[in-house]
């Protein structure tokens, strides 16, 4: 079966967060056809159209290559004051410019909202998901992905300890595979 190479990039930028054991977790949940390639969004300057010169910022550049490389994109994301965390919209925003030249246009998507709380980033995956529609990037609508108290989720080594949801990860990397598979190019 043909390889489908995934794009990874987390809302999270610390270190060991939980987006990242999020993302780990469900590396491991999928089929050995889907290949996970982190895309780091951390070292990208805020967006500002002045720098889109000639010769843009290499962080742009490298990271608008690296999407670009990829025929499949997972975003796990956690929830910052009810939306998106500022580092993830900001590599939406650098990905989809100069006009008319987007990274993001026709890559199958997956995204998967994560919080220690109840609601599991449920309002930043929607706010993300508005943001990708505009960019038509198709999203896989069922199921959707929110994964609440993350927090009790992962042992200290960061490893998934919780049957039921390695159980939930493996059916939502068997959805998306199905999804990805239908529509990447």
């Amino acid at each position: 079966m043909q390889q489908i190479k995934v794009g990874v990039l987390l809302g999270s930028l610390r270190q060991g967060s939980y987006s990242s054991q999020l993302a780990r977790a469900l590396a491991q949940a999928a089929s050995p056809s889907l290949q996970f390639t982190s895309i780091e969004i951390g070292d990208l300057p805020l967006y500002n159209q002045d720098l889109e010169t000639d010769a843009p910022p290499a962080a742009w550049t490298r990271f608008r290559q690296q999407v670009a490389a990829v025929d499949a994109l997972l975003f796990v994301t956690p929830e910052y004051n009810r939306t998106v965390p500022a580092a993830l919209k900001n590599a939406v925003d650098v990905g989809s410019r100069p006009w008319g030249q987007s990274i993001w246009n026709d890559k199958p998507a997956l995204v998967v909202g994560q919080s220690p709380g109840a609601l599991g980033g449920i309002a930043a995956s929607q706010h993300l998901r508005l943001s990708l529609a505009a960019l038509n990037v198709p999203v896989l609508g069922q199921p959707e992905a929110y994964v609440s108290n993350v927090a009790s989720l992962f042992d200290a080594q960061g490893e998934l300890n919780n049957e039921q949801t390695r159980e939930y990860c493996v059916q939502l990397m068997q959805a998306f595979e199905t999804w990805a598979r239908r529509l990447s190019r």
